[in-house]
């Protein structure tokens, strides 16, 4: 699959997985519309391909997104109200490209991560950071409100917490980040590349069908009452695997214990 040429990210595949770089140091890798529309795009491509099992997202240099970048807001000042909505969807769009990818993607956080950046980092699935990065929804500074990425971020970590920190513009730990559920791990600086090559080496050893169907579920499944159609629904899911290629695959290899041929 060729790849389009990107300018302000960078994408390496390597032993089933991408690692999909903000490549704009200079301005902390904030974000304006070309960044947000070549992600959106990049997304698409990797979520497609089939030499890729899994997505690192990462960054370059000592911070990790620092939000939208100042010369897009600047232009956002003067922008009408229509101007504003359609720049706001596109946003939104490449946040859910990002939610909604089939592949499973890994926020590798090295540094600072604001604002936006927190959306791009709760869009994805799993998140690893280093105990130097800090967080900050900082929108109520400005008199705006994280409005935006704020269904990925409240999923992430929580009511309670995004009532304090919507509110506060505080700036908070990776620790912190940790406790309230919105990174899984914290590891020192010189350990992140290693914690997130064990991540992404437990999620390629997996069936790509399996982790794609699981990634449906959960979002599916959370928030649902207990309920016979509920029941019902995911009888059928296991149903369909169990019949699937992959989940046939599955079982027989464990039980002529030999490698499945995903990890041929």
């Amino acid at each position: 699959m060729e790849f389009t040429q990107y300018q302000t990210l960078t994408i390496a595949i390597a032993d089933k997985v991408a690692t999909l770089t903000l490549n704009r140091p200079e301005v902390r890798n904030a974000f304006n519309e070309h960044t947000i529309a070549e992600l959106a795009l990049a997304f698409d491509e990797l979520g497609r391909n089939e030499l890729v099992r899994a997505i690192v997202l990462a960054a370059n240099g000592p911070a990790f997104c620092a939000g939208a970048d100042l010369n897009w807001m600047k232009k956002m000042a003067a922008y009408s109200f229509a101007e504003n909505s359609a720049d706001a969807a596109m946003l939104a769009d490449m946040l859910r490209t990002i939610y909604l990818c089939p592949k499973p993607v890994v926020a590798k956080v090295q540094g600072d991560c604001y604002a936006g950046g927190m959306g791009l980092v709760a869009a994805c699935d799993i998140t690893v950071a280093a105990e130097e990065a800090n967080f900050c929804l900082s929108e109520v500074k400005l008199g705006l409100i994280p409005a935006t990425i704020s269904p990925y971020v409240i999923k992430a970590m929580g009511e309670n917490a995004a009532r304090r920190y919507f509110l506060t513009a505080e700036r908070f730990s990776a620790r912190e980040a940790h406790r309230i559920g919105f990174a899984h791990e914290v590891v020192a600086a010189d350990a992140l590349d290693a914690q997130v090559l064990a991540i992404v080496k437990a999620l390629v050893s997996n069936s790509p069908n399996a982790v794609a169907q699981a990634k449906v579920l959960v979002r599916d499944i959370v928030g649902q009452p207990v309920n016979d159609a509920l029941l019902a629904d995911t009888a059928e899911r296991i149903a369909h695997i169990r019949a699937s290629q992959e989940g046939r695959e599955g079982v027989a290899s464990f039980l002529e214990k030999r490698k499945p041929t995903w990890l041929n």
